[in-house]
């Protein structure tokens, strides 16, 4: 974890090359909300793909149509992620916009721009995709750490909100490692340039 005063390109690139220094290799993708400091970081420090995270997606997206036809519209870009191949899915998005560009051209000029962003995920193995396609996993996580640091309020230093922030990551980090497995560690091995994972053995 770090702390700074912004979420600028420049606290993000420090962050990332931070997590280079120490080991961090093969990163391929990095999912996250529309966020240009973020994006803008991972491309030059990481040189990964950038997946922007569904969920936000279309929630930026229902934002361009009517509360009585959001579901209509959700139905058919859900259309899209239905797909089984990225040209597919490619194809899929282009039809959709088209189909929306008369009654919603905020909306299809949004999802021409966001084509790639949003279907990068594709093009990784489909064992995958339901884990790589949003931030999901994360959301508890920081909501978890925004709900410990609104009771405080205002922290009297960085250190207080290390010690805070610190002890909560890692008891996530305890409890991913010992109750949980996100992705299949023999899948992730062909898409890695790092050694061999292994997994620490538990003595119960």
């Amino acid at each position: 974890m770090a702390v700074g005063p912004s979420e600028a390109e420049p606290f993000w690139s420090e962050f990332l090359r931070s997590l280079t220094r120490r080991g961090s290799r093969g990163v391929t993708l990095v999912i996250c909300d529309a966020h240009e400091g973020l994006k803008a970081a991972a491309a030059k420090v990481l040189e990964a793909t950038w997946q922007r995270c569904r969920v936000h997606f279309l929630r930026n997206a229902l934002a361009h149509a009517g509360k009585g036809q959001r579901q209509m519209v959700l139905a058919l870009i859900n259309t899209v992620f239905a797909q089984d191949t990225a040209e597919a899915a490619v194809a899929q998005s282009r039809a959709v916009a088209d189909q929306l560009r008369g009654k919603f051209p905020k909306l299809a000029a949004l999802m021409d721009t966001a084509e790639s962003e949003v279907l990068a995920f594709m093009s990784f193995p489909k064992a995958h995709r339901l884990q790589i396609h949003s931030t999901n996993p994360l959301e508890r996580v920081n909501a978890e750490v925004k709900r410990r640091t609104d009771v405080v309020g205002i922290f009297p230093n960085e250190a207080a909100i290390v010690r805070l922030v610190g002890a909560l990551l890692l008891e996530q980090n305890d409890e991913w490692q010992l109750q949980r497995r996100y992705m299949q560690l023999e899948g992730l091995q062909s898409l890695s340039e790092n050694q061999t994972a292994r997994l620490s053995a538990v003595i119960s």
